[in-house]
């Protein structure tokens, strides 16, 4: 018989939930506080009466989606965490924020069960929960069938006032309310209060007129209203066709003598200010982080509920599968991942013949893989496909038609902010396999998503175009210098900048079958010649990183090195040195990251310990560094380009074999 959650173990469970907070904190000796009280009653009733979930399978499918936006308030959903039942121990909570613990000082996917998406810098939660309910409509379309099937769960955010500031969640807001992304729940902690000080010193705006207008369904509620709250989610799930939010009337640090004041943002509160805290909510003081019997009881109870709710509901998945076979079948073939076998032949049948921007590879690519593995894809552009060659052929565009969720390709518009982030949603969702596109001068827009993808280990791709100065009449505002090596700063994301359509096919290969994380191309807006391999070469030699394109018989008296475009002025150049006397090796390195992983051995094959090395990259190429040595050239931009063709500004610059020869002969006093 199901225990009766009375007013005062309601209490008791929200307080333990405050008291926890207020322990790990002070153990730690710094955290956040604040938030987690005042928001303690609201979400625990979110958890406990609306949150379908199994915390013994953090994983499974048809789960609701729990995304803190308001990543500070870690101390609340690890609290929740332990009181349901998930992997994590008092003794994780015990060790808040220290070295190796679960329990890091914003929450953290993947090293803590539960966490849906790594959350802390404010908005990217928003945005990434946008693109995990994009996926849900998305697999809800093409698998489910009489209300039945994957894609019916709900993805809900607690975002704080902090998030709505961030411009990537206007971004995200205003995409979610045109595609009508019914299936997201928003609870915004409207406590009034930031660390500078109450909110009127910077955010005046009117909330509920701005989710309005951006289409959204919009509530008040008074946080400490229970009754409220249950109707509130429940109008919110019924609001077809609108995103809703939930706009929470909270108390910062709830019960505390700080309670209301922006002090109450982080912590410690010290001895004196614990001891009062404890004393008006009825805390016991000792033991330390106490968790009542009856408080484990009533939670122990809930998680069983929720594994029975789990057991029914794969009962009409499995229903589900049994009466639609070929939905079914796709939907795992799908979430596997199944490639054909011969997925690379595929893609690179032909491209080693033609010559083609590797933009224009790209595109060509993505269509054999929509071809290979229907459904899997999914993505678009930010106002660019058809610079970035990113749509998907005949993929029909999401929000359009009958069934808005029925297409593949999705205008993000020119949101690059908001696209980084939806993207790692659809990617952490678990089904599809995302992408997205833009120039690459515009990587700078969505570099913090860029990086939680990396940390996260989300497997997006992010297809970047017009690499280089030879974006051309556009000028120096358009044409990216150091965004090539800014990338390749960032741990765990692969860059590939490919020479030609055989490099394009193999970095989409890697991307599909073998990545580990998030994946960025750097590709080019000007067509490049075919490469000519004179050299022994397999197509996978490009996913060891650099590979020999031509070699001079004995041992080389340079070796030129080159990525994208630069490939084939490096073997200009090392036709005009060959006339000279001078015996040149040409290295093609699309990818520094995957090179690091071959071993010294093999790098040493390529530049040979003895033998100058000069690297060439139309751009700063200062990541090719440490490839050459400090002894090395880079021929390289130091300055940000100019407007005019780019046969113009190869020239100039000195991106033509003629002056990459006369560089080398400089360098090597020859």
């Amino acid at each position: 018989m199901s225990t009766a959650l009375s007013p005062e173990l309601r209490s008791k469970i929200e307080n333990t939930i405050r008291g926890l907070t207020i322990d790990a904190v002070e153990a730690a000796g710094i955290g956040h506080l604040g938030a987690p009280m005042g928001l303690a009653r609201p979400v625990f009733q979110l958890w406990d009466r609306h949150l379908r979930f199994d915390p013994s399978d953090p994983t499974w499918p048809l789960r609701d989606r729990f995304v803190l936006s308001a990543g500070h308030a870690s101390m609340l959903i690890y609290s929740l965490l332990n009181l349901f039942e998930y992997a994590l121990p008092l003794t994780e909570i015990q060790r808040f924020r220290q070295l190796h613990s679960k329990t890091p000082g914003h929450p953290e996917h993947g090293e803590t069960p539960g966490v849906e998406v790594t959350t802390g810098p404010l908005g990217q939660g928003f945005g990434h929960a946008v693109g995990m309910a994009l996926a849900g409509k998305l697999a809800r379309s093409r698998f489910g069938r009489g209300g039945e099937g994957p894609g019916h769960h709900f993805v809900y955010v607690v975002a704080s006032d902090g998030d709505l500031m961030e411009g990537i969640t206007y971004e995200s807001a205003s995409l979610a309310g045109h595609l009508k992304l019914d299936n997201l729940v928003v609870l915004y902690d409207d406590n009034k209060v930031t660390i500078d000080g109450p909110t009127r010193l910077t955010f005046s705006e009117n909330v509920r007129a701005r989710f309005e207008a951006q289409g959204w369904h919009v509530q008040e509620v008074d946080g400490e209203d229970v009754a409220g709250l249950d109707r509130a989610l429940e109008a919110a799930r019924a609001a077809t066709g609108r995103p809703s939010i939930l706009v929470l009337k909270t108390t910062i640090g709830y019960g505390s003598p700080w309670a209301g004041q922006s002090k109450a943002h982080g912590g410690p509160f010290g001895a004196e200010n614990v001891k009062a805290t404890k004393a008006k909510l009825g805390i016991p003081l000792e033991p330390l982080f106490h968790v009542a019997d009856e408080v484990r009881a009533y939670c122990k109870e809930r998680a069983g509920a929720k594994r029975f709710e789990r057991m029914l509901a794969d009962e009409k998945l499995a229903a589900w599968r049994s009466a639609n076979a070929d939905a079914a079948a796709s939907w795992q073939r799908v979430r596997d991942r199944a490639l054909p076998a011969d997925l690379t032949e595929q893609l690179v049948a032909g491209l080693d013949a033609k010559s083609a921007a590797t933009r224009a590879h790209s595109g060509t690519v993505i269509g054999r893989i929509a071809a290979a593995a229907p459904g899997l894809l999914i993505g678009g552009s930010a106002d660019l496909a058809g610079s970035n060659n990113t749509n998907i052929p005949n993929g029909g565009t999401v929000g359009q038609g009958d069934d808005p969720f029925a297409g593949s390709i999705v205008n993000f518009g020119v949101r690059e902010h908001a696209m980084g982030a939806i993207t790692n949603g659809i990617a952490l969702d678990g089904t599809f396999a995302p992408y997205c596109g833009t120039f690459l001068v515009f990587s700078d827009y969505m570099r913090p998503s860029v990086r939680l993808a990396a940390l996260m280990k989300a497997r997006s791709v992010f297809v970047f175009t017009h690499d280089s100065i030879f974006v051309g009449e556009d000028g120096p505002t358009h044409q990216p210098i150091e965004h090539v090596d800014a990338l390749r700063a960032i741990p765990g994301l692969v860059v590939f900048r490919p020479a030609d359509g055989v490099e394009t096919a193999l970095a989409w290969s890697y991307a599909l079958k073998d990545a580990r994380g998030p994946v960025a191309f750097a590709l080019t807006r000007q067509a490049l010649p075919v490469l000519k391999r004179e050299c022994a070469f397999d197509a996978r030699d490009v996913l060891r990183g650099a590979y020999k394109v031509r070699d001079p018989r004995g041992r080389p008296d340079v070796v030129l090195v080159a990525t994208g475009s630069e490939v084939a002025v490096a073997c200009d150049a090392a036709t005009l040195l060959a006339e000279s006397g001078i015996a040149a090796r040409v290295v093609s390195a699309p990818s520094l990251e995957l090179l690091r992983e071959q071993g010294d051995a093999y790098v040493r094959s390529l530049l040979e310990p003895g033998v100058p090395a000069v690297a060439v990259e139309a751009g700063r190429g200062q990541a090719l560094r440490a490839l050459i040595g400090p002894s090395g050239l880079v021929i390289g931009m130091d300055g940000f380009g100019a407007s005019a063709s780019y046969q113009a500004l190869a020239k100039h610059f000195g991106f033509v074999g003629d002056s990459v020869a006369a560089k080398v002969r400089t360098f090597l006093g020859r």
